[in-house]
């Protein structure tokens, strides 16, 4: 499979399972999950087909760890608008992770602290290599330091998906270290 249609079937699978499963006739249980066969003839119907070889493909090559497969399923790991209950148990975070965001949001960032936004959670990565990354979708990235220790001492509850992402509720300003 050759890396351009590696990304289509990839953006096309998480726009499917994070946002708009109704658009393509899915429905996803309680925690996300849709049966393969579902997915595959669901995007076939709707004009866009893929097999089953190239979705196992994505999923094994995807270096972030989109999508969890379990059995007959599949899901997004992380990053759905829809609601989903992933079912993720809390766990002690390190005492820093880091959020890679762009110098145009570190005003809101420093008055309201890390929010959702439009998803369930906010995305946290372990590194800052990682965060880096993330950041440089939008631009050039911005490195945020977030105090998880002492958050979770205070009573903030994390989670950490399959994939690694670390996710809270929000991370209010006072366990941030801005630029």
């Amino acid at each position: 499979m050759d890396e351009r249609r590696a990304v289509k079937v990839s953006k096309y699978v998480s726009k499917h399972l994070r946002h708009q499963p109704e658009r393509i006739g899915l429905a996803l249980d309680p925690q996300g999950w849709v049966e393969i066969d579902a997915l595959i003839a669901a995007a076939a119907a709707h004009g866009f087909a893929f097999s089953r070889s190239e979705l196992d493909h994505v999923v094994a090559a995807n270096d972030k760890k989109r999508f969890a497969v379990e059995g007959s399923r599949i899901r997004a790991s992380q990053g759905h608008t829809v609601t989903v209950d992933l079912a993720l148990p809390a766990a002690e975070p390190p005492e820093y992770l880091y959020h890679g965001t762009v110098a145009a949001a570190l005003d809101a960032i420093r008055a309201e602290g890390l929010l959702p936004m439009r998803r369930h959670h906010v995305h946290l990565s372990p590194d800052r290599d990682t965060a880096t990354r993330v950041g440089a979708r939008r631009g050039r990235p911005v490195v945020l330091s977030v105090a998880a220790g002492a958050m979770h001492r205070a009573g903030h509850v994390f989670r950490v998906s399959a994939n690694g992402v670390w996710l809270a509720d929000a991370v209010p300003p006072e366990f941030l270290r801005l630029p």
